[in-house]
């Protein structure tokens, strides 16, 4: 499985022949949708959903009822190509096997409506990996990579790093990360390193392009 990070939580995965995106958004690039096979997209926030990213591709789209309204109502030249899809449900895009779990995105405040979110649990070949968009809610099963927010205004880097060792997954690949400055990513950083690395667990923030 090759994984390609695009900016902030804009992932491509890659295996035997098939690639899939998740949440190209608008703070990412938009070659990350180039030759998609499919696109996943965890919830309707710009920062995870850009309707022109996805016009730059003729991928299937899968995502949520919410998301598909917001296409409905903005994108509508979008929804031939959409499938809705449910907490727990499964299928397969080629060669990679996905499952939806959660279907809440993390209290931003609590005077604010809960939005939907689901994330993407993949099974490449012998390896699992899980982007949980803007929730800390982990698949309920082991998982060898998973795809850890870092920074958001929803949550503390305390709460990024009990997630992750919740998951106890042993690579973890920093995701959600524009919204602190540089400095304060490297705060963020040591603090994910120090202390997943004391559990025996990876930890790595990929630059835009790079590849696991």
């Amino acid at each position: 499985m090759r994984l390609t990070k695009f900016g902030h939580s804009a992932v491509r995965i890659e295996h035997d022949g098939t690639t899939v995106v998740l949440d190209p958004g608008g703070w990412s690039q938009r070659e990350s949708v180039d030759g998609a096979d499919a696109v996943l997209i965890t919830h309707e926030h710009p920062d995870h959903y850009d309707p022109d990213h996805l016009r730059a591709a003729d991928a299937p789209i899968y995502t949520i009822d919410a998301v598909a309204a917001q296409i409905r109502e903005g994108a509508p030249d979008l929804v031939e190509r959409v499938t809705v899809v449910a907490p727990g449900e499964a299928w397969s895009i080629g060669g990679i096997g996905v499952r939806a779990v959660g279907e809440l995105h993390a209290v931003i405040h609590p005077e604010l409506p809960r939005f939907h979110n689901t994330g993407y649990l993949l099974t490449a070949g012998e390896s699992t990996l899980f982007h949980p968009g803007d929730a800390l809610e982990g698949p309920g099963v082991p998982v060898d990579v998973l795809l850890v927010p870092v920074c958001a205004p929803w949550m503390r880097v305390s709460e990024g790093v009990e997630f992750a060792r919740g998951v106890g997954a042993a690579r973890n690949v920093a995701i959600h990360d524009r919204v602190f400055s540089t400095e304060g990513l490297g705060v963020a950083d040591a603090q994910f390193g120090r202390f997943l690395g004391a559990d025996g667990l990876e930890y790595a923030r990929l630059s835009d392009g790079a590849d696991l």
